[in-house]
């Protein structure tokens, strides 16, 4: 759905309509803890932009994963983990009219998998001052979804979200664009894991969001690309985003591109830290009775905690419009790495590694 959403993003001319493209990617993910390889997933995905007659955007998307791995019943305990097997397809759409100065868009979106299916769809629009150089926008986004886990934990279960982002970006000199985009997404429905023990969530989710961005490009062609988003939900979490990448132009058409991602957050209010019950052990918190409907869970995501990730894109450009590029990320996750505070005790720390490999090619 976020992906629905999004609308142009720092670039002088946002009205101007794109190139024809086409894409073809391939995602290499795996996570770990300490004594326990878990998830890996391997995401093959297709994008193509089409335009057509001068005024209109054809923008296409099919993505397929395949996730397969240890996952813990609870918290991060490795002898509760369980083998997991699934394959996610998803799609989607959108098609966006240019007027000049201004731009209107419809999307669509599908993903589907064993347990999940989401259907979205998305309006947006974007208007420019008449020297191009202030860029407002604003989308609407609503999304569907459906939950059967293959336990029978539930049975139909549905989620109800309701989403706008709204965008002001400004071009501050020749090496200089600042963007602005605020969000909020109300939902209603299941949100507890069905997979956890001892997880029961509120049936209601609303956020809100802050994206900050800078792009400042430098004398010979590398550009510094930086950004912080905060984030605030009803389930108590406060998350800071910190991120930065410098694209750095070489000979021969090549491009390197180094970046760094720091993140915190605050446990939600519902969250129980892993002092099990001396009577029934873990995943039950103290002082837990059978059949209570009090909101809990152990989940890691839900804890107090930070993440840092640092990543390399090596890219070339064949000419004729063609490229490829490879990219390499590492991402460590910890109570200890939280900001201004104590993380949340007894969390595993938690590492992935993520690999992406893409060719394209681009046209008039």
């Amino acid at each position: 759905m976020l992906a629905a959403l999004a609308l142009p993003g720092l670039q002088a001319a946002s009205q101007t309509l794109p190139e024809g493209s086409i894409s073809v990617d391939y995602l290499h993910y795996q996570d770990s803890q300490p004594g326990l390889k878990r998830v890996g997933v391997h995401s093959p995905s297709v994008q193509m932009t089409m335009p057509i007659a001068g005024e209109w955007l054809v923008e296409l998307g099919v993505v397929t994963d395949h996730v397969s791995g240890a996952t813990p019943h609870y918290h991060t305990a490795v002898s509760g983990a369980s083998r997991m097997e699934d394959e996610r397809v998803g799609a989607d759409v959108k098609v966006t009219r240019y007027f000049g100065r201004a731009t209107a868009s419809v999307g669509l979106s599908h993903s589907g998998e064993n347990d999940y299916h989401s259907k979205a769809l998305s309006l947006g629009g974007t208007w420019s001052t008449e020297d191009r150089n202030t860029t407002g926008g604003l989308a609407f986004g609503v999304s569907n979804d459906t939950i059967s886990p293959v336990n029978l934990a539930v049975i139909g279960e549905r989620r109800h979200t309701f989403e706008w982002v709204a965008t002001l970006e400004q071009v501050l000199t020749r090496q200089d664009v600042v963007k602005a985009d605020l969000s909020r997404s109300e939902g209603h429905g299941y949100y507890s894991d069905p997979y956890k023990y001892v997880d029961n969530r509120p049936r209601e989710r609303n956020s809100t969001g802050v994206l900050l961005r800078w792009n400042h490009a430098f004398e010979g062609g590398s550009a510094l690309r930086t950004s912080y988003r905060w984030y605030s939900d009803t389930f108590g979490i406060r998350a800071h985003t910190l991120g930065a990448e410098w694209d750095r132009p070489l000979a021969g058409g090549w491009s390197v591109t180094p970046s760094v991602r720091l993140y915190t957050q605050s446990k939600a209010d519902f969250y129980f830290d892993p002092v099990y019950d001396p009577r029934f052990g873990p995943p039950f918190p103290p002082g837990y009775t059978f059949g209570t409907t009090a909101l809990s869970s152990a989940d890691q995501r839900l804890s107090a905690l930070g993440a840092a990730t640092l990543g390399l894109k090596v890219a070339y450009a064949f000419g004729d419009g063609w490229s490829v590029y490879a990219k390499g990320e590492r991402y460590r996750q910890s109570a200890g790495m939280r900001w201004g505070g104590d993380g949340s005790p007894g969390l595993a720390r938690f590492d992935a590694r993520i690999w992406q490999l893409g060719l394209s090619k681009q046209w008039p």
